[in-house]
């Protein structure tokens, strides 16, 4: 007895044949073929129907479709022609990197992330810098948010990615991370009593290492 092999597709991308098992998404084929396309808040496991596409970075064009769409959220299919460098998609991704830089504190040399950060990855990609203009660069108060018993959360690092609630919902523990707030106010914030959260996190790192800016930092002791 043999096990159904997966539907293999065959689609296009800038010119090139590449191939992808049936349901992937566009993003994910793109990726495992060393593709890059700027991204930040997809995980491996997401689906197209379930992938957050919040970060409005991995922007493609496909041939038929009328306007650029979110990589993450589109299945592969047979024949399907992708484009990752127009214009248009260079376009909407320097808008939404810049949005995402005027919210976010550039001190690189004082980050953890510093040579290992997504954002300085994707601004070396598309030839933008660090810079935010033409839009003005706005900060949240304070800079640090010391209360959780294991972590330092800095919310002028922070992208709103939603990975760090993502992986610490996966891990099946009970979820200790949030988003709270609305509008510029949203940052991420986590539930619970102290001890509690402590007793969860203490031997759980899975938030700092899938934050991509380095927001989330481990106490060098935990509170007691």
């Amino acid at each position: 007895m043999t096990e159904d092999c997966p539907t293999v597709i065959d689609l296009t991308v800038d010119d090139r044949t590449i191939q992808a098992p049936e349901g992937s998404s566009v993003l994910a084929a793109c990726l495992a073929a060393d593709i890059y396309i700027p991204h930040l808040c997809w995980l491996e496991a997401d689906r197209p129907a379930d992938a957050p596409a919040a970060c409005r970075l991995c922007f493609v064009e496909i041939d038929g479709v009328a306007q650029p769409v979110t990589a993450c959220t589109i299945a592969v299919e047979q024949g399907m022609v992708v484009h990752t460098a127009t214009d248009a998609v260079r376009d909407l991704q320097k808008t939404a990197l810049k949005l995402l830089l005027s919210v976010h504190r550039v001190d690189c040399k004082r980050c953890p992330a510093n040579e290992a950060c997504a954002l300085q990855e994707i601004a070396a990609f598309l030839g933008t810098g660090l810079g935010c203009k033409p839009f003005e660069r706005v900060l949240k108060e304070p800079e640090i948010d010391p209360r959780h018993p294991m972590l330092d959360y800095y919310p002028n690092r922070c992208v709103l990615c939603g990975l760090c609630v993502r992986v610490c919902d996966l891990r099946g523990q009970g979820l200790q991370l949030s988003f709270a707030g609305r509008g510029f106010d949203t940052v991420v914030g986590y539930f619970g009593a102290a001890s509690e959260a402590a007793a969860a996190c203490r031997s759980c790192r899975a938030c700092v290492q899938a934050c991509p800016t380095g927001a989330l930092v481990k106490k060098s002791a935990p509170e007691r």
